[in-house]
């Protein structure tokens, strides 16, 4: 029997009721498009003031939609900021810390809800290609987590006997690091053994997978989380981009991931599709500063990955939707990875999960609404083993008593090989004013005790709730981690 034209219309109705903030979504669903770089600095380009090389596509992005100049990654470390990203929550609260490798059995929990499987309400084709590292058993892969399709690797592309740190021994040794680097595509091994030549077609592979996925699914919506494996080192480009840019094989790079940022867009024209598409492009911590000239910058900001500094968490973040985000906006109100799960539940209509999140709703920032501020009173940095390493509000970054490691200006090298980090405790927490000293260069506690007494109380509702290994607090809040079943 077919449904009455009026309980139908009024079905639609109820729709946008489903939605998290105060603007209802559009009739049609919008498409998401994710595209997450690995270790891409806050100056790494052109629109946020790159040298050497040129991305015309991501300035066109910038120069279309919108940029932010004050988003961080929750975590300056991979597995953590994915975490993040994937489901709104800070990485400690499901358990996520550094960068899972080949020997982990942990990854995301089954009872979280990721970002694909938020938009899985509104029927949405679902795909992930590029870099996964929330673990590389089969419970843990994009499949199990409302992807559709998956093709890349299951963690960062030094681990593998090649890794730049292991070159000097023999191969025996390598491995028992390292073993062979997989390339899975949705939840089977498709090549045991990822090459040197394989990397260079990394970017183009994952490329022509995303524009073929856009293809497939332009007549429905569809969310694409587009994960490149680079510029994390070891560096590798295609022959098409070799040698192209003045700032050596980092720009090559760069260069290619702006190619595939263009492929995206032009896909998206070519099915009249940008009016009805957030495009967001952004990464997961800033360079790692050891690599030398094999890594990347993070302009005016100090330190880098590995880091609760400003280098280390602020990155680059463009965001594009015609019609929807006026051309050429720019807000420096503070957001974070957390809460793109919450935005995005609010666009195409769909409920958040029961658990617990900490992302809240920013399309009021990505409108491009001058008039808008940061939905966050505070914002909680946690590195490394559960460490609380600072809280920010505002335009205020307190810094907690904490061990980091620095280059201490020392320059890298040029052949893709570290350089070791120095050691450097702060033993009093420091206050920083980003608004007037973005680069962090001039401690301002002595003369604001009580801006400091206020974060310092914010800090004690970080340890409550989410502990912190440095004052040996247990968090009240954490949820476990996806584990392996135990052995027999």
């Amino acid at each position: 029997m077919k449904m009455p034209l009026f309980l139908a219309a009024c079905l639609l109705l109820l729709v946008p009721l489903m939605a998290t903030g105060s603007e209802p979504p559009t009739a049609q669903p919008p498409n998401i498009v994710i595209i997450f770089c690995d270790d891409l600095g806050y100056g790494d380009i052109g629109c946020f003031g790159a040298k050497g090389y040129d991305t015309p596509n991501l300035d066109r992005m910038a120069a279309e939609g919108i940029r932010l100049t004050r988003f961080y990654a929750a975590q300056a470390v991979c597995s953590a900021s994915r975490a993040a990203l994937m489901t709104g929550c800070y990485p400690n609260r499901i358990g996520i810390s550094g960068a899972l490798g080949p020997q982990a059995r942990i990854g995301i929990n089954d009872e979280e809800s990721t970002i694909a499987e938020i938009v899985k309400q509104r029927d949405y084709a679902t795909a992930a290609f590029g870099k996964w590292h929330l673990g590389h058993h089969p419970q843990f892969l994009p499949g199990r987590h409302g992807f559709d399709r998956y093709f890349g690797l299951p963690y960062s592309n030094d681990m593998w006997p090649y890794h730049p740190e292991l070159l000097k021994l023999p191969m025996n040794e390598r491995r028992k690091r390292f073993p062979e680097l997989p390339m899975i595509e949705n939840d089977r091994v498709v090549n045991a053994n990822v090459t040197a030549e394989d990397q260079t077609h990394l970017t183009t592979w994952y490329t022509e997978r995303a524009v073929e996925f856009i293809n497939e699914n332009r007549e429905r919506p569809f969310f694409l989380y587009l994960a490149h494996s680079m510029p994390h080192v070891p560096l590798f480009v295609s022959d098409k981009f070799a040698g192209k840019t003045d700032r050596g094989l980092f720009g090559d790079v760069i260069s290619e991931i702006d190619w595939s940022v263009g492929q995206v867009l032009e896909t998206l024209k070519k099915h009249r599709l940008d009016e009805r598409t957030l495009v967001i492009f952004t990464s997961d911590n800033g360079p790692w500063l050891s690599y030398g000239e094999h890594c990347g910058t993070a302009g005016p900001l100090r330190e880098g990955k590995g880091t609760s500094w400003e280098g280390g968490i602020r990155e680059p973040f463009v965001a594009r939707w015609t019609g929807r985000i006026p051309a050429g906006s720019v807000s420096s109100e503070p957001a974070m990875t957390i809460d793109l799960l919450p935005t995005i539940a609010h666009l195409v209509g769909a409920k958040l999960p029961d658990n617990r999140l900490d992302g809240l709703d920013i399309w009021p920032l990505l409108s491009g609404d001058s008039a808008a501020k940061s939905p966050h009173k505070n914002l909680w940095h946690y590195y490394a083993d559960n460490e609380l390493q600072a809280v920010s509000s505002g335009r205020h970054k307190l810094y907690l008593p904490h061990t980091y490691r620095t280059l201490a200006g020392r320059a890298g090298r040029n052949d893709g090989l570290p350089i070791p980090y120095e050691q450097r405790t702060l033993t009093e927490p420091q206050l920083y004013n980003l608004e007037a000293d973005m680069s962090e260069t001039t401690d301002i506690a002595a003369a604001h005790p009580d801006i400091v007494k206020q974060l310092l109380a914010v800090a004690e509702e970080a340890r409550f709730d989410l502990g912190d290994s440095l004052t040996q607090r247990k968090p009240t809040g954490a949820r476990p981690v996806g584990r392996l079943p135990a052995a027999d």
